[in-house]
């Protein structure tokens, strides 16, 4: 089916830029021990809102890049001069989130290698190459028998050294596939064996990408009026979060693994986010002053989510020496003289601190936008 020219969707924008504000509220809590439940990572199985961010992020790029490629798709004379940028945007983005395990000392020897945006680089360049060259059935084939290739390889394949197959932190098959390759030094929780980004989860978080890739090359079809594909966009996601629950019951739902039931679970909210936002956005015209700072925020989405954690990564490290010698770092000393000494309930103090973090960025991030400032890979 021909598709329409590519135009820009709103909606995806609004998404995008509501994604950068839950992602920002949940990476910066002022205490992580004493945070709501709704903005803290599962601690293990299950799914909060905080754990549908990355995957949010995963189906936008997903979206994102269909608009991006739709035109050099049908031209094949062009396809390997744009496979270069991807790879090149690929490698930008695996550089950056490798500065960001660096920073702020330089330790080569100890520094995290996987990470999210190593992942999203990973998945974004694998993503857009199979756009590029393959049919949307063959894409929904092989998301398909990567989920049940993932399934199979964490419940059935023995992990060498350890046992059976299981589904624990420290002694999954990815856990230990990252322990070979990097080694304890080079991942997150080197202290407890495991990291949350493994090599091995990146199989079905190419899935995920290619959930948004199948949502975007739909909205560009012809034939179907918008209203239409709105509301199969409403019954797809609801379709993809009923089956999400029901392999739930062998494969737990669990942001860290990846597991292939959280792809459907936490892909079909993005779908059911999407159609809401495309519906009153892009359907009904619902617009206003209400959608600009979102806009802002989803603007420089890579820019946010880069510098933030480059500076909290430099609050929490880099020692600090008061008149009496006392070693303090910058971001305890704030977070306790501008918000646990005048908040009691320390619940509210943690999220005050999240809440005032967030609007210095949405504040940075709205600076930017009105001077059309963008950076971008």
């Amino acid at each position: 089916m021909p598709a329409d020219k590519p135009a820009r969707l709103l909606s995806l924008d609004v998404f995008r830029g509501l994604t950068v504000v839950l992602m920002l509220l949940v990476n910066n809590a002022g205490d992580y021990t004493q945070y709501y439940r709704p903005l803290a990572h599962a601690p293990w199985h299950g799914c909060t809102p905080a754990d549908l961010v990355f995957p949010s992020f995963v189906f936008i790029m997903g979206v994102a890049l269909v608009y991006g490629l739709a035109a050099v798709r049908e031209r094949p004379e062009q396809h390997r001069a744009a496979i270069w940028r991807i790879i090149r945007r690929a490698l930008v983005l695996l550089v950056l989130g490798l500065l960001i395990g660096l920073v702020p000392y330089f330790y080569f020897t100890s520094f995290r290698i996987p990470g999210v945006l190593q992942r999203l680089a990973l998945v974004y360049a694998v993503c857009a190459v199979l756009f590029l060259k393959t049919t949307w059935r063959q894409q929904v084939w092989l998301g398909v028998g990567l989920l049940v290739f993932y399934n199979v390889l964490l419940q059935l394949v023995p992990v060498p050294g350890i046992g059976a197959a299981n589904l624990e932190p420290a002694t999954n098959l990815g856990a230990w596939l990252d322990k070979q390759l990097f080694t304890v030094n080079h991942i997150f929780l080197k202290d407890k064996g495991w990291d949350p980004e493994s090599l091995l989860g990146t199989l079905p978080t190419i899935v995920t990408g290619l959930l948004g890739v199948l949502v975007g090359q739909w909205l560009r079809r012809t034939g179907p009026d918008a209203t239409t594909k709105a509301a199969w966009m409403l019954v797809s996601g609801s379709g993809l979060v009923l089956a999400g629950l029901v392999w739930n019951g062998w494969f737990p739902i669990n942001k860290a693994l990846w597991t292939s039931s959280y792809v459907l679970y936490a892909g079909g909210i993005s779908l059911l986010v999407l159609a809401g936002l495309y519906f009153l956005v892009d359907v009904q015209q619902w617009r206003g002053a209400w959608m600009r700072p979102l806009i802002a925020c989803g603007s420089n989405a890579l820019l946010v989510f880069f510098l933030p954690e480059v500076l909290e990564r430099l609050l929490t490290r880099l020692k600090l020496h008061d008149a009496h010698g006392t070693v303090f770092y910058a971001r305890d000393w704030l977070y306790q003289h501008l918000f646990t000494q005048h908040i009691a309930n320390p619940y509210h103090a943690s999220l005050a601190y999240a809440v005032c973090y967030t609007l210095v960025w949405v504040g940075i991030l709205w600076v930017l936008y009105r001077r059309r400032i963008f950076f971008t890979v």
